[in-house]
């Protein structure tokens, strides 16, 4: 008779279940796992709010954690009780939840965009430049591939965004030629890998089945493919990911430092940036909560502190303006 799945498979297959995010799963389960560590590998099935109000201040007070912080590891537990342990949780109202605190996001003018972009070279400053032009989060620009740029029609199209959402956003005209470039090469790094057996990348959700042979399909190619191959644990399968997140972030703090920006920078601060300059340049708050794939308005409303006229114009991306100049 076989065994039941262990708890931690278990709730990594119901996260699978709902489609969540690979890192929302990772969080989740380490979330998971140092609770029941925390209570001296008691089965969760056997606490309740006691425990988790216990777990939840030890983060807070011993561990210094964030609220935000908090909020995940709260998030995780209640995942756990509601969707794996079926549990209806009448006790969740004794729950203590930290308060989150409301804070304006760090932004640069034009000219330190411009600063900071200059300071950057290679496919870190490409990636740096699709941020700011598009409104891209990190891993969401790392995540594009070939077939999400539409060049012709100047739009950038993010798969499976926060809230595993697909929307779209402004492919900017100054990044053309050096996209088109960069794919090109990528291009070739792909043909080389087809020359050598390899060429395969990981395709979303059923699509495998669907199109056994998309996997090897420039389409469906990375934009910014990983410089090294990987190797699957289970199956031996080798491909290339995408480029990791800490590449961008290193030379996005290299070059605050070089810079000399007296900001609190980082890959984020370029996605503020966007959204920012284009409530400035009098673009509708609406459209600018559709760029950058926000559900709640009110999330977006957070740039207004900025805003200082509104008007219609034709969509520009605020990348296009470094180059006339702009500084405000």
């Amino acid at each position: 008779m076989a065994e039941p799945p262990r708890l931690l498979d278990r709730v990594r297959t119901a996260i699978r279940t709902r489609h969540y995010s690979r890192r929302t799963e990772d969080a989740y389960v380490g979330w998971i796992r140092r609770y029941i560590l925390f209570h001296g590998k008691r089965h969760p099935a056997a606490m309740g709010p006691d425990q988790v109000n216990a777990y939840l201040s030890h983060l807070a007070v011993h561990e210094r954690v964030s609220p935000s912080t908090q909020a995940q590891a709260l998030c995780a537990l209640l995942f756990l009780y509601r969707h794996v342990l079926a549990d209806p949780l009448p006790w969740l109202d004794e729950i203590v939840r930290a308060r989150r605190r409301e804070r304006l996001p760090a932004v640069l003018t034009r000219g330190e965009v411009r600063r900071l972009l200059g300071a950057m070279e290679g496919t870190p400053r490409l990636v740096a430049g699709v941020l700011y032009g598009g409104g891209l989060r990190l891993l969401e620009a790392l995540r594009l591939r070939v077939k999400d740029l539409d060049f012709a029609a100047n739009l950038i199209i993010v798969r499976q965004g926060k809230g595993d959402k697909d929307r779209r956003t402004i492919l900017p005209e100054a990044l053309k030629p050096e996209l088109r470039a960069h794919v090109e090469w990528a291009r070739r790094i792909h043909q080389k890998d087809l020359a050598r057996g390899l060429g395969a990348v990981e395709l979303p959700h059923a699509l495998q089945r669907k199109h056994p042979n998309a996997e090897r399909e420039f389409a469906w190619q990375w934009v910014f493919p990983a410089t090294r191959m990987w190797c699957d644990r289970v199956t031996g399968a080798r491909g290339r990911h995408h480029l990791d997140e800490s590449v961008i972030q290193r030379a996005v703090r290299a070059a605050v430092q070089k810079t000399g920006l007296d900001k609190r920078a980082s890959s984020h601060t370029l996605r503020h940036s966007f959204a920012t300059h284009l409530l400035e340049d009098g673009y509708d708050i609406r459209t600018v909560q559709e760029l950058l794939g926000h559900a709640d308005v009110r999330t977006t409303m957070i740039y207004t502190h900025v805003l200082q006229q509104m008007g219609k114009r034709s969509m520009r991306s605020p990348l296009d303006g470094l180059a006339e100049g702009e500084e405000r």
